[in-house]
């Protein structure tokens, strides 16, 4: 009996710890959700609650790429504390709320559906990201949300159109700037340490990148004339030398400091209506996050396919040898050298 009843206090035990790391899991998405709504806002552009970047749609799809289906309490109770306060009226906060909850959910299972891998090595996730995760599992957010607006009179029936292509565009590319950006995070916490063999001119390469691409974007969008183009070499060089690594950051400060200069209305986004801008910088910052995050996929596939072939060369020289073992053996040191690349 004693032994029983110790290994019924074991499995209890053991199940508060398991709910209680479920329920510590939730906080996190819950508050990370939060997090990203309050920076998100601070760039509204229709009624305090429509911006161009809505980072908590790319933090929820983040959450359950890595975390699983199980993840969406988090992410509703996120999307409550954020709408509550800002809703106009208790069932288009609800409505509000089902709609931000169910889009990431859909873009989770249709992503899973089509067997994408979080690590973005291969173009056809980037692909797949970009066409279900972002574009078609959005629609959701957008159309429940700025009916609920409607609905609730918040909203003129007239400006449905605008409300929601800035909805959709903003849901979007949250999904396309901070999912890459947080999945690459996951990544490299996961490891719980640096690749190895990274050397100071790598780490100073990155840091150029990083500091050359800011500056660029500040000036190439607070000027008069139009230099928006000048960021994609900055895009490039993050893609081609640090796939997904450099790219995604690289591609979230040209968004954010796009989106900036479009909420104070300098650079080549003044003088034009809120329709007019608002097309302009979903046009830009859809072409950066594509360029970047679709190079980035090809550059990895081909590394990979490399790595591969050469792997495959060296087990066949080694096949030659032990069929052929009067021939010359390959140096060990070139050999080496192949297992290492």
């Amino acid at each position: 009996m004693a032994a029983v009843a110790r290994d019924m206090g074991i499995r209890r035990n053991n199940g508060f710890r398991r709910h209680g790391a479920t329920a510590l899991r939730l906080v996190a998405v819950a508050a990370l959700y939060y997090a990203g709504a309050w920076i998100g806002l601070l760039q509204e552009l229709v009624r305090d609650q429509v911006t161009p970047l809505w980072p908590p749609t790319g933090i929820a799809l983040a959450c359950l790429l890595t975390l699983g289906p199980m993840a969406w309490p988090g992410i509703a109770l996120g999307a409550v504390a954020v709408n509550a306060p800002i809703g106009p009226s208790p069932l288009a906060v609800l409505a509000i709320v089902v709609g931000n909850t169910l889009a990431p959910i859909c873009s989770y299972l249709l992503l899973r559906r089509v067997g994408f891998r979080p690590a973005l090595d291969r173009l056809r996730d980037a692909l797949v990201l970009v066409f279900l995760g972002a574009l078609a599992g959005m629609l959701i957010s957008a159309t429940v949300g700025t009916a609920a607006l409607i609905v609730a009179s918040a909203l003129p029936a007239g400006d449905f159109w605008t409300a929601w292509s800035v909805w959709w565009t903003g849901d979007a590319m949250g999904v396309l700037v901070i999912t890459p950006l947080l999945l690459v995070l996951h990544r490299l916490l996961h490891r719980a340490r640096l690749p190895r063999g990274v050397s100071p001119y790598r780490l100073l390469e990155a840091a150029a990148l990083l500091l050359g691409t800011a500056a660029v974007t500040l000036v190439a969008t607070r000027t008069e004339v139009s230099l928006l183009f000048l960021v994609f070499p900055f895009l490039i060089w993050a893609a081609l030398r640090f796939q997904l690594a450099g790219a995604a950051p690289c591609s979230l400060i040209v968004s954010v400091l796009a989106i900036a200069a479009t909420a104070e209305g300098t650079g080549p986004f003044s003088h034009h209506s809120l329709p007019a801008r608002m097309v302009t910088l979903q046009a830009f910052n859809g072409s950066t996050a594509l360029t970047a995050l679709l190079l980035s996929a090809i550059i990895t596939e081909r590394n990979a396919t490399r790595r591969q072939i050469e792997h495959v060369c060296a087990q066949l020289a080694e096949a030659v040898f032990r069929l052929a073992p009067d021939e010359p053996r390959p140096p060990e040191d070139d050999r080496k050298s192949t297992d290492r690349r």
